[in-house]
């Protein structure tokens, strides 16, 4: 069991290059009408937020023939993101136009895209790579952008390397022996992990509590290299070993906040908010529940193929992830006092 899940560490090691994969996000609200009574023929008008994760190659919401853009604020810059407001003036009006995203097929992230109408319809749709573009009219959206929330979930866990190497390494602490005991070690270190990040993802999201990102962001560094360093040490008294539920609790607090910092780049439905939460918070379960399948499949292979590891290559894939959980932890440090 050991073996085979620290053979999974080592894969997804060797792949971690960043942080995460965060989605952009580009909402088109009408402007109040300001002009005489009964004038059919004026231009619609719409406030635009646009909202780009920093890291990436620059991109550019695209506007249908007949919409003209004038800034209306300054731009922005986040630890996480660039932020542009402005005003889209549109003489033919929105409805059956193109709305895209210029650059979006050279990368590996999403834009949530959420639009309402002069009319007061609403549309949304979740622009990628191979699809980065959306006609708006086709289909009135209703339940549509809060599935995107779930979808989001999934790919924020599936993409987030460093909470899958913290969730991988709490499964290096379960019993050897195999049979009830290790199942109950999993699912109450499992539960724990999920009932917090629950709680802080919730009050951080809801904008209850917030807390800097980038600080959150070195500190999971610190939490990966902290199991890795725990189980290095290969001792049944330490803390990680004894009493794995509460260390799952106690970082998956800090987890949560990292979680909230994808929602925080695109925010919550103003109507369905609660919904949109709890879809993401399901999504961001089943990539973990997707990622411990997956170990204790390779468990189980490893185990009916009676596979026998040499020590040092046993040992040599968690020195792999103590070192990239340090290094994160030094870059992330230095960027927030850089």
């Amino acid at each position: 069991m050991r073996r085979a899940l620290t053979c999974c560490v080592a894969l997804v090691a060797v792949s971690a290059a960043a942080h995460e994969v965060r989605p952009a996000f580009l909402r088109v609200e009408p402007v109040p009408a300001s002009g005489a009574p009964g004038n059919a023929e004026a231009a619609e008008r719409y406030d635009v937020l646009w909202k780009q994760p920093l890291g990436l190659a620059p991109l550019a919401p695209l506007f249908p023939e007949g919409c003209t853009a004038a800034p209306a604020g300054v731009d922005a810059t986040s630890p996480g993101a660039l932020t542009r407001r402005f005003t889209l003036t549109c003489t033919a009006g929105l409805r059956g136009g193109v709305l895209a995203v210029e650059g979006l097929q050279g990368t590996v992230t999403d834009v949530l895209l959420q639009v309402t109408l002069a009319d007061g319809a609403r549309f949304s749709s979740l622009l990628t790579p191979a699809s980065p573009s959306f006609v708006v009219g086709v289909a009135e959206t209703g339940g549509a952008p809060l599935l995107t929330h779930l979808r989001l979930g999934v790919e924020h866990l599936l993409f987030g390397v460093d909470h899958i190497l913290f969730v991988v390494a709490l499964m290096f602490f379960l019993p050897a022996e195999s049979g009830r005991r290790r199942i109950a070690k999993l699912v109450q270190t499992v539960t724990a992990f999920t009932v917090a990040h629950s709680i802080t993802l919730g009050v951080s999201a809801l904008g209850w509590l917030k807390v800097p990102q980038a600080p959150v962001e070195a500190v999971i560094a610190l939490s990966i290299l902290f199991l890795v360093v725990e189980k290095l040490r290969g001792a049944e008294a330490t803390i990680a070993a004894q009493h794995t539920w509460v260390v799952a609790f106690a970082f998956g607090l800090l987890h949560g906040f990292g979680f909230a910092g994808a929602l925080a780049d695109i925010g919550l439905p103003r109507d369905h908010a609660l919904a949109a939460l709890f879809l993401f918070n399901v999504g961001v379960e089943i990539g973990q529940l997707a990622v411990i399948a997956a170990g204790i499949a390779l468990a189980w292979l490893v185990t009916v193929a009676r596979i026998r590891v040499p020590r040092p290559v046993v040992h040599a894939p968690l020195y792999a992830v103590g070192a990239l959980s340090a290094y994160w932890f030094v870059a992330r440090t230095a960027a927030i006092v850089a």
